[in-house]
């Protein structure tokens, strides 16, 4: 049986599919789109309009945004590690609020250490964003599903986070801070980040079981690399029949229903939960 720590490893595996992996997969004609048109454009989210097949014969555009992590060295310091700016987080704004004008479903993909916490980043607001980000999440009226496919710290995870059906990898983590960082905190000592780990309570079966997450996706032993079509197969088939749920309310039982969600977490309330089939 996996330990907390174990899963940590897998979620940080440099091989492990990345966001723009599961967009290729599941989604068809995606067009990138770039920039919060205020101050430039973030390489660690990435944000655009793609097609999901719902049905056999019938297709509907989506807005799809995921933090971007590189596989090498190289990509990993063009994507910045996959710790978005704010400028990232206003990208992500700006397609979410053009996705609700248009009346289209977003599906988000979580997978960042962090934020990034640079000087330049708290000059141009990241906390702001941040906030902003989860404040006007909550409101949107479309349907929102947020997947967690490998590291989901902190509010660099939340900023896209906020959504009606959260979903996670069986071999992802969502935490408010990493277990290194965590164990520096409460024990003083970074090197603990293995125990901090199992305390935190940061995996995906805990978060089930806490009613934080509404999935768990299963991936083969060693990751979701493994066989990264299956997983993705499944993953999509989860995501479509979410989006048909979703769209069967109104608009004002969605946002009420998804402000209740968040309001119940950690008060030992069951919030609503949608009737999706696995």
């Amino acid at each position: 049986m996996k330990t907390a720590w174990d899963r940590v490893c897998i979620a940080r595996m440099p091989e492990r599919p990345k966001a723009m992996d599961y967009i290729n997969e599941i989604f068809t004609d995606f067009i990138e789109l770039h920039g919060d048109r205020n101050f430039g454009d973030d390489k660690s989210i990435i944000g655009g309009i793609g097609l999901l097949e719902i049905d056999s014969n019938k297709s509907i555009p989506v807005t799809i945004i995921g933090e971007q992590k590189g596989k090498n060295v190289k990509e990993n310091m063009e994507r910045n590690f996959g710790m978005p700016n704010p400028e990232g987080y206003r990208k992500a704004l700006r397609l979410m609020k053009q996705a609700e004008k248009f009346n289209r479903p977003i599906i988000t993909f979580i997978d960042t250490p962090g934020a990034y916490p640079g000087v330049g980043a708290e000059e141009r607001g990241q906390g702001e964003a941040i906030a902003k980000n989860m404040m006007e999440m909550s409101q949107l009226k479309v349907p929102v599903v947020c997947v967690v496919i490998g590291e989901g710290s902190s509010g660099g995870a939340l900023a896209i986070g906020v959504g009606d059906i959260i979903i996670m990898l069986e071999n992802a983590v969502y935490s408010i801070l990493s277990p290194e960082g965590f164990a520096s905190i409460l024990y003083k000592d970074s090197s603990k980040a293995g125990e901090a780990a199992e305390n935190m309570k940061i995996t995906a079966q805990d978060l089930k079981e806490f009613g934080v997450i509404d999935k768990i996706i299963a991936e083969p032993k060693n990751g979701a690399q493994e066989d990264f079509v299956a997983v993705s197969n499944n993953l999509k088939i989860y995501i479509v029949n979410a989006i048909k749920e979703l769209n069967k309310i109104s608009k004002e039982e969605l946002i009420e229903k998804r402000y209740e969600k968040f309001r119940k977490i950690g008060n030992g309330k069951k919030c609503t939960r949608y009737k999706i089939s696995q």
